[in-house]
């Protein structure tokens, strides 16, 4: 019998939330950018979220980790939801840039941490 593989969904990810929905935001995606849930993103220079890029010049800032997967390779969206704030999630529903070293993740997990962001391993 072959074995099935369920991508992960919102209840993998988000762990805790504040009520009324006080730890999501919303907000625009670069063009270009094709993000899963729970990918770890920062902002761009003009504010729109974009996959975090610790290597990028002076180090990107995590920000937050998407709530929904965005496709936005051909126009830019304006409907991304992410957490942003007070809120714990899932270490391992968490989605890195592939060349990220322990001490950018460390640092980024510390930047999460700075906005309320607990990132713990899961149960």
């Amino acid at each position: 019998m072959p074995a099935i593989h369920e991508a992960n969904n919102l209840g993998d990810l988000l762990k805790f939330e504040a009520p009324n929905l006080y730890s999501r935001d919303v907000a625009s995606v670069a063009v270009g950018q094709k993000l899963a849930l729970g990918a770890v993103v920062s902002l761009d220079a003009e504010g729109r979220l974009k996959a975090l890029t610790p290597a990028a010049e002076g180090g990107d800032t995590a920000v937050g980790v998407l709530a929904v997967s965005i496709d936005a390779t051909s126009a830019e969206r304006h409907d991304a939801l992410f957490i942003a704030r007070h809120a714990v999630v899932a270490s391992d529903a968490l989605i890195w840039p592939s060349d990220i070293t322990p001490e950018q993740k460390a640092a980024a997990m510390a930047q999460l941490k700075a906005r309320g962001l607990l990132v713990r391993a899961s149960a």
